[in-house]
This record gives C-alpha cells, sequence and structure tokens, in this order.
C-alpha cells in the first residue's frame, strides 16, 4: 500500500517569469503525476467489503458491527460479541443454583469468577442425589442424617421354658408275712413305685451385646472443600 506523492510542484512553475522554459508543464509531468494516483488507488482497501492482505493492524478503540452470539461465520468479533459469548457461557456453566467447589481456595466465587452471588453452602454435610421414591431424598436441599447415629449398642434376650412333666422310679421289695398255725412265717416279693415328682429347672438364655455407639463414629469416608451456591 503506497500514499499519492506528488512528483512536480506545478505552484513554483507558476511563480516562474514568462518566456521561462520551466514554466511551461510537460506532458511527461502530468503522466507521471496520473501514474503516481494511480499507483496510490490500485494499492488502497475499498470502503465495501475489502480484502485485506498481509497484516492488518486495527487502531486502538476501532468500532465495528457487533454480530449475533449465534454467527458462526469468520466475521471480525468484537469485544461486545466476545463479552456477550463469555456471559452466556457463565450461564450454562453456572446457572442460579449451581454449586460451585474449591478444594484450596475459600475466596467467595462472585471475585473468583466476577459474576453472580454466592453464599457458602452445605457445612458439614455431603450432597447425594435427588431421589423422588425415597421421602429421605425427594426435595432439593432435605438434609437428614445423624454424626452420631451408630449401630446402638443393643441386647437380644431368649427365654427357654423346660417343661418337666415329672416321673417316678419302680423298685422290687418283699412283704413279710405273719406266722401261720403252725409256726411258722414267710416273705412273699412284690413291685413298688416311688412318688412322684418335677425337676423345677428354668433355662433363661442371652444372647451377647453388638455395636457400638460414639461420636462422630458414623461418617463415610469424605474430604472437605469449599463449597458455594449461586443465589443470583
Amino acid at each position: 500500500m503506497s500514499d499519492y506523492t506528488k512528483s512536480t510542484d506545478f505552484a513554483a512553475k507558476d511563480a516562474l517569469a514568462s518566456g521561462n522554459a520551466a514554466k511551461i508543464v510537460k506532458g511527461t509531468e502530468i503522466d507521471t503525476e496520473f501514474n503516481n494516483i494511480a499507483t496510490a488507488v490500485a494499492t488502497k482497501a475499498d470502503l465495501a467489503s475489502p480484502t485485506f492482505t498481509g497484516t492488518p493492524t486495527l487502531p486502538s478503540g476501532t468500532i465495528a458491527v457487533t454480530q449475533s452470539t449465534s454467527d458462526d461465520s469468520t466475521k471480525i468479533a468484537t469485544t461486545a460479541f466476545v463479552q456477550d459469548i463469555v456471559d452466556a457461557v457463565k450461564q450454562v456453566l453456572y446457572p442460579v443454583g449451581s454449586i460451585y467447589t474449591n478444594a484450596t481456595s475459600s475466596t467467595n466465587p462472585g471475585t473468583l469468577l466476577g459474576f453472580g452471588t454466592w453464599t457458602a453452602f452445605g457445612a458439614g454435610r455431603v450432597m447425594v442425589g435427588l431421589d423422588a421414591g425415597n421421602a429421605l431424598f425427594d426435595t432439593a436441599e432435605e438434609t437428614g442424617g445423624s454424626a452420631d447415629a451408630v449401630n446402638v449398642s443393643h441386647t437380644h434376650t431368649a427365654t427357654s421354658t423346660v417343661t418337666d412333666p415329672g416321673h417316678n422310679h419302680s423298685y422290687l421289695g418283699t412283704n413279710q408275712m405273719l406266722p401261720n398255725s403252725g409256726g411258722t412265717g414267710g416273705s412273699v416279693p412284690n413291685s413298688n413305685t416311688t412318688g412322684t415328682s418335677t425337676t423345677g429347672i428354668t433355662v433363661a438364655t442371652t444372647i451377647a451385646s453388638s455395636g457400638s455407639s460414639g461420636t462422630n463414629a458414623n461418617y463415610q469416608p469424605y474430604i472437605t472443600v469449599y463449597m458455594w451456591k449461586r443465589v443470583s
């Protein structure tokens, strides 16, 4: 790209005295000027839809037409276009209600990300997916559980009853006979039974205790992070 530079000083010729040969404008001088003008014009960009070559540089503060965020062409993007895209991405990644986590920084995401109003969220709790079929998890931000609700120490008892209908023992004995008229006596064997009795035994059975109780003993494996919820 070149600018037009005049080769002939026509005003200086006008100042010369009449009769001075240098005062005459020559056809070659005019031709040179037209050629210089033609070259300058041919190397300038058109105002309408120009095609630049090389490495064109736009001056600071250049104002252009802002395209639609849905434009997928090779048109030049303005700062307004870029900002609209950034804002759209923000809304996709972190709409209101989103949760932001950070393992090292406690800085409010409004400062870190540069947008939104955020509040600390879920202190001392882990998150669980909503389950419409479970009354414990069927509402967003529903809370529950206890750090101390361990498998509580408990005892099972069982009582066993022994039924003894009673029993007796038989034994063989003899009955003494009185002397007869001849003066002789004797004995006759017989069978006897002892009285009936029960043992009176009662059996009680106790099952050993199971489980334990303790503070902060009911946690799943966890890792601590900073959590924030976007509220606006």
